[in-house]
């Protein structure tokens, strides 16, 4: 066995002095998004909203490139729709969705698991990899980087191996922030499937800290901070494999863990004024219709449709239809037109996630 593929877990000293330090900051202000997206009334709004945002990001790494436009679209029309990216990029939203389901039955995360959520990421129930010939490949040079492992049983072995490392705590005292950074490490070497990896890689991250009670929902997506510094991400990957560089890769996945949460706290801080705001407009301009229920509607979907207000309100279309074009005359919503469709834009919403700052004040 490739000795950066030994059994986990490591015998290595992972909790340095600058990891541990990097630790307190990280699991900070991990604990203060936790807070904070327990004060939106409905988890549905960040559950939608922040997993559109990362479908499109993590696709964006494997160079699976959308718009938040041609996204949105896909989510409102997707069978009049023809748009493979963003096609793809949505069914990378149902992964996360179908994980999220899978661990709340038993909060753990398991082979099995995994295997349901490539398959809904993948559309295809192929399984691991059972032939060879795999490589990973400098995309620009060609050259090859790294050769996983080739032979069925081995993958399957050390997927089991991983399975139990990420279930069991006995077999290492270590944090999880720690055991989610050599987690990830390890899936990303055993690279399983013949496609998705990275991706499956990435909801892996937020599911397992869910699992460890440190975050409630599926809110805390890497892909973001990975496209900003996706070189020295496959660097450090690299780093590893060839030269056991545990420390540095540990930091960086700390660092991501602190700037996402940073930026995640940010992103629900203006979904909370914009929420606030946009309420006290309805309650004052639109009495008559307002509700929970419409608001939550509103932005749970940057993009919304008759039917949606239909099944989320349980009012008949010409009332929803009603409701929605009241709210396009008073310019809470925009009235759009694709093919024979109508739908309307949560303008403001839409704009924060398109103008997201890197390194947000909080």
């Amino acid at each position: 066995m490739d000795s950066a593929l030994s059994p986990l877990p490591l015998q290595v000293d992972l909790e340095t002095s600058a990891v541990l330090k990097k630790l307190s900051s990280a699991h900070r202000f991990l604990a203060e998004l936790k807070g904070i997206a327990e004060t939106i009334p409905n988890d549905v709004i960040l559950i939608n909203t922040l997993a559109l945002q990362e479908a499109k990001d993590s696709s964006e790494i494997e160079n699976i490139i959308t718009t938040h436009d041609e996204l949105y679209k896909e989510e409102l029309f997707s069978a009049a729709i023809k748009n493979p990216a963003s096609k793809e990029v949505s069914r990378y939203v149902q992964a996360i969705k179908k994980g999220f389901v899978l661990i709340k039955e038993q909060n753990q995360l398991t082979t099995e698991d995994i295997l349901e959520i490539h398959k809904e990421l993948e559309e295809d129930s192929e399984g691991f990899r059972r032939r060879p010939g795999t490589a990973l490949k400098n995309q620009t040079t060609g050259m090859i980087v790294y050769t996983p492992p080739q032979e069925y049983d081995k993958i399957t072995e050390l997927m089991s191996n991983l399975e139990k490392y990420i279930i069991d705590d006995s077999l290492s005292n270590v944090d999880p922030l720690i055991k989610m950074a050599i987690i990830h490490h390890r899936f990303e070497s055993i690279h399983p499937f013949y496609d998705g990896n990275g991706r499956v890689g990435r909801i892996i991250n937020i599911l397992y800290l869910i699992t460890k009670g440190l975050q409630k929902l599926p809110i805390l997506y890497l892909s973001r901070y990975i496209i900003r510094n996706k070189m020295r991400y496959y660097s450090l990957l690299q780093e590893v494999r060839k030269n056991n560089s545990w420390e540095e890769w540990i930091l960086f996945m700390l660092d991501g863990v602190e700037q996402t949460s940073k930026q995640t706290i940010w992103i629900i801080k203006r979904i909370k004024e914009l929420m606030t705001f946009c309420r006290q407009r309805l309650q004052v301009e639109h009495r008559k219709i307002y509700s929970h229920e419409l608001l939550t509607n509103l932005f749970s979907h940057p993009y919304t449709k008759i039917e949606l207000i239909q099944n989320d309100l349980k009012v008949s279309r010409i009332t929803a239809m009603k409701y929605l074009n009241e709210l396009s005359e008073s310019g809470i919503v925009e009235k759009h037109k694709v093919g024979k469709y109508n739908y309307y834009i949560n303008s403001p919403l839409y704009d924060l996630f398109i103008n997201i700052p890197d390194e947000p004040e909080l």
